[in-house]
C-alpha cells in the first residue's frame, strides 16, 4: 500500500498579520482583529502572539480579552483584503499539487503523494511553500507533514508560529503517544471535559481502551478516537465539498429588544443572503430558517420548506419564535438550506 503523503498550511493569526503588514509599528504589540464597542461588546477574529502571551484567544469576547490585556489594540477587519492575498496564496499550492483541500481563507491541506517536485519530497516542499508564501505576501505559515490528515494538521500546531514539522511513518508510534487528545481535530472543550474525567489525557491513555470502550464512552465518534489515538485516519484530501446551506448572521454590539430595529438589521441580512445566492444559482434551496441568540446566549433555530424565497417569508418565520420568548436579542441571522446535487437532479429531471 501507498504511503500518502500530505502538507497541512496553516497561516500565523492570520488576520493579525495582513493588517500588521500595513501597520509595522505594532509588529511587537498586542493586536487583535475584532469589533469593540463602548461597552467593551464584540467578538475577536484572531490576535497576535503578543496579545496571546496575556491569554487573549480567538472568538474571546471583546471585554474578556480587554480585562486579561488592558492595553489590546483593536483593528477593524478587512476582508475582502483577507480574501486577496488567500487568493495569492492559494494560487502557491496549485504550482505543487491539483489535490488541495480548502478549510478556510487561511488553512489547507494538500495531498503531494504523486507531485514530482523537489524528487517527491513532502518535506521539502512544504518548506518551499512557506517561503514562496513569505516572499510573495511577506506572511509566515506554519506547516505540518505526515501520511495522513489528523497527524499533519497536529504537526503543524507543534512549531507555531513559522515553523514546520514532519512525523514520519517510522517514527510515528514513538512520537504520538505523548500527544495530549485535545490536539485532535474534532475534540473541543465538552468531548475533552469527558475524556479527561475518564482519566484519558493522552494518545496512550486512549489506546489502552477497546473499541467497544470507547463507543460505551463516547457514542459514534468512539471508533475515530481508537483510529486516531494509533496513527490511522483513511480520510482523503477532498478537493470540493458540496455546499448544504449558505447563511448570513449579525452579532450586536448592544442587545436589541426593539422589533422595528430586528426587522431592518434580519432586512440586511435577507439583502446580504440573496446577493451571496446568485454564485449558487444552479442551486435548489429546500429549506428556509432563522437563527436566533438572545442576550443569556441561549440560541434558537425555526426552519420550514421553501414557499416563495422572500423577505417576508423569513420576517414571518422571525415573528413567530421571537413571540414566544421577548427578551433582548445578541445575534440575529437567516439562511436557506440546499437539496442535495443527486436530488437536485432528481428534481429538475421531474420538473
Amino acid at each position: 500500500m501507498e504511503v500518502r503523503k500530505i502538507i497541512h498550511i496553516d497561516m500565523d493569526y492570520f488576520f493579525a498579520q495582513v493588517e500588521l503588514l500595513d501597520r509595522p509599528e505594532l509588529k511587537n504589540k498586542p493586536v487583535a482583529i475584532g469589533g469593540l464597542s463602548s461597552n467593551g461588546r464584540g467578538v475577536l477574529s484572531t490576535c497576535n502572539y503578543v496579545a496571546r502571551k496575556y491569554g487573549v484567544r480567538s472568538a474571546m469576547p471583546s471585554f474578556i480579552a480587554l480585562q486579561k490585556c488592558p492595553n489590546l489594540i483593536f483593528l477593524k477587519s478587512n476582508y475582502s483584503k483577507y480574501k486577496e492575498i488567500s487568493k495569492k496564496i492559494f494560487d502557491i499550492f496549485k504550482r505543487y499539487t491539483d489535490i488541495v483541500q480548502v478549510v478556510s481563507v487561511d488553512e489547507a491541506y494538500l495531498d503531494v503523494t504523486d507531485s514530482p517536485l523537489f524528487f517527491n519530497s513532502a518535506t521539502l516542499m512544504a518548506e518551499d511553500i512557506r517561503k514562496a508564501i513569505f516572499k510573495e505576501t511577506g506572511l509566515t505559515a506554519s506547516a505540518g507533514v505526515s501520511f495522513n490528515k489528523m497527524l499533519a494538521k497536529i504537526s503543524s500546531e507543534i512549531n507555531k508560529p513559522d515553523g514546520l514539522f514532519v512525523i514520519e511513518p517510522k517514527t510515528a508510534h514513538s512520537i504520538i503517544p505523548k500527544f495530549d487528545v485535545s490536539l485532535i481535530n474534532g475534540v473541543g472543550k465538552v468531548t475533552k471535559a469527558k475524556l479527561y474525567d475518564n482519566g484519558i489525557h493522552t494518545f496512550s491513555d486512549l489506546e489502552k481502551y477497546t473499541k467497544l470502550d470507547l463507543i460505551n464512552l463516547m457514542g459514534s465518534y468512539g471508533p475515530t478516537l481508537f483510529d486516531y489515538c494509533r496513527g490511522i485516519d483513511h480520510r482523503d484530501v477532498v478537493t470540493s465539498r458540496e455546499r448544504k446551506s449558505l447563511s448570513v448572521e449579525r452579532t450586536f454590539f448592544e442587545d436589541l429588544l426593539d422589533e422595528n430595529e430586528l426587522k431592518n438589521k434580519l432586512q440586511m441580512c435577507f439583502e446580504e443572503m440573496m446577493e451571496r445566492l446568485k454564485k449558487h444559482s444552479e442551486r435548489i434551496v429546500k429549506t428556509i430558517f432563522i437563527k436566533i441568540k438572545y442576550s443569556d446566549f441561549q440560541q434558537t433555530t425555526i426552519e420550514q420548506g421553501l414557499e416563495n424565497l422572500t423577505f417576508e417569508s423569513f420576517y414571518s418565520l422571525f415573528e413567530q419564535r421571537f413571540s414566544e420568548c421577548k427578551e433582548k436579542v445578541r445575534l440575529l441571522g437567516l439562511g436557506v438550506k440546499f437539496h442535495s446535487q443527486d436530488q437536485q437532479g432528481q428534481l429538475a429531471f421531474t420538473l
